[in-house]
């Protein structure tokens, strides 16, 4: 009788063989995909900035953490500090020596920048005289024609508007002695105060009014 088990056992010899490599095989794939190389298309998603899904700036600091602002953001910041009007809080005012002339007393009004910034003034500034209990004295001053400018204003700069009345001794107005003028600088709603010096000014009668000129660089004339 003829002895078949070998042919029985090299043909599962022979499957275990294919079975085992089969396995080895799948334990590669296996162990490839989980090393941290990604599949095609998975690396573009995971850097995509998705709302809230915690992506990181070029460079990769994360914006939640405090990133760097951007250049466009750094140029917006220096924009906001040198531009725009001057606030009362930056200016310091001034009253300049009395320059007399054809029966006129003017004055050199001065808004100096005290601020670390650049800045600047449009226009007339507002004026008033007023009394130690804060009363204001005479009606408020006229704006003298002109052409108004932007003057900028670098800190430690100043800009000058120009007081005038006609003076008291000859044109007969009724007169007081202020405390305080009140500045206002343009486009403001908080004035600033200086010591009033120079004696009585008009508050009454028909030679009463008072002007003030539109701003100009420097001190005065």
């Amino acid at each position: 009788m003829a002895d078949t088990s070998q042919p029985l056992r090299r043909a599962a010899l022979l499957a275990s063989g294919v079975a085992l490599l089969g396995l080895l095989t799948a334990c590669g794939s296996e162990s490839a995909s989980s090393s941290g190389t990604p599949e095609p298309g998975k690396a573009a998603r995971s850097s995509s900035a998705e709302p809230g899904g915690g992506s990181t700036t070029p460079g990769g600091t994360d914006p939640a953490v405090g990133a760097a602002p951007s250049d466009t953001a750094g140029s917006a910041s220096a924009s906001a500090r040198t531009d725009g009007r001057c606030h009362t809080f930056e200016l310091r005012a001034s009253v300049g020596r009395v320059d007399p002339g054809a029966g006129q007393r003017n004055f050199p009004v001065v808004l100096t920048n005290t601020s670390e910034r650049t800045c600047t003034v449009y226009g007339y500034p507002g004026a008033a005289f007023v009394d130690a209990s804060g009363k204001q004295l005479g009606p408020d001053p006229e704006r003298a024609p002109g052409s108004p400018r932007t003057v900028t204003l670098t800190p430690g700069k100043s800009a000058w508007s120009g007081l005038s009345f006609s003076s008291p001794q000859i044109s007969g107005a009724r007169t007081a002695t202020p405390a305080t003028l009140l500045v206002t600088p343009p486009d403001e709603r908080e004035p600033l105060k200086v010591k009033w010096t120079a004696g009585e000014v008009p508050v009454g009668g028909n030679a009463s009014s008072v002007s003030v000129t539109v701003l100009s660089p420097g001190t005065g004339p």
